[in-house]
């Protein structure tokens, strides 16, 4: 459907199985939604205001956006400086103990004019809509699956799973780059072994094909 400006909108929610503070320091840390979405090739920080998009939404598409309306555990928004037009709201609510609804609206221009609007019409918003409903559910239960401590948005390298742009090899040198600064987790002293980590991946030290059965009994649904 379409608002009153024109633009066409989508949502989708769903419960977590945490606390509102952690799902929402979590969900907040942008720089990881290739991780868990399909759509969506990259998010990239300027300052912690101003961000770069670029995702496949009626075709590939990149925009600057900036934060707008942001309250603490409660919700977030975004709206495009430039490139596709879009806005963007997510919010957070107790939905029973340890437990949070997260509700998504976007709301996008869609490409093309005319063509857009038609193509919009004939399927591929609710393509989109149904892929964002995808991606959330697999946010929530890779919160739900998390190891212990993992709820710290500066530590989620559990968050790939084998439907996510970072984890098909889709997203931008851009992201890659900034997914590769982390750290590795790994206990020097003890030599035990550590979650797979997001340079893993997109140095290639991660092999899919022989470690394919741990990662989908741990994150296909």
């Amino acid at each position: 459907m379409a608002d009153t400006q024109g633009l066409a909108e989508h949502s989708a929610a769903v419960d977590v199985n945490a606390p509102i503070h952690q799902v929402y320091g979590l969900f907040t840390h942008f720089n990881d939604f290739p991780k868990f979405m399909s759509f969506m090739k990259e998010v990239t920080y300027y300052d912690d205001q101003r961000s770069h998009w670029v995702a496949e939404v009626v075709g590939r598409h990149e925009w600057d956006a900036v934060n707008e309306d942001w309250v603490e555990d409660r919700q977030v928004g975004w709206r495009s400086t430039n490139g596709m037009e879009n806005t963007g709201r997510v919010t957070f609510e107790s939905s029973g103990p340890n437990q949070t609804r997260v509700t998504v609206l976007i709301r996008y221009n869609p490409p093309a004019g005319v063509l857009g609007d038609a193509g919009e019409k004939l399927g591929a918003g609710s393509r989109f809509e149904k892929a964002l409903q995808q991606d959330l559910d697999n946010f929530a239960r890779m919160v739900d699956q998390a190891p212990p401590g993992a709820l710290d948005p500066t530590s989620s390298n559990y968050l790939f799973h084998s439907g996510s742009a970072a984890a098909k090899g889709t997203t931008t040198s851009r992201q890659d780059e900034a997914m590769g600064d982390r750290m590795p987790t790994v206990d020097e002293t003890t030599g035990t072994d550590r979650p797979i980590l997001d340079q893993d991946i997109i140095s290639g030290q991660y092999d899919r094909s022989t470690t394919q059965g741990s990662v989908s009994d741990r994150d296909t649904y």
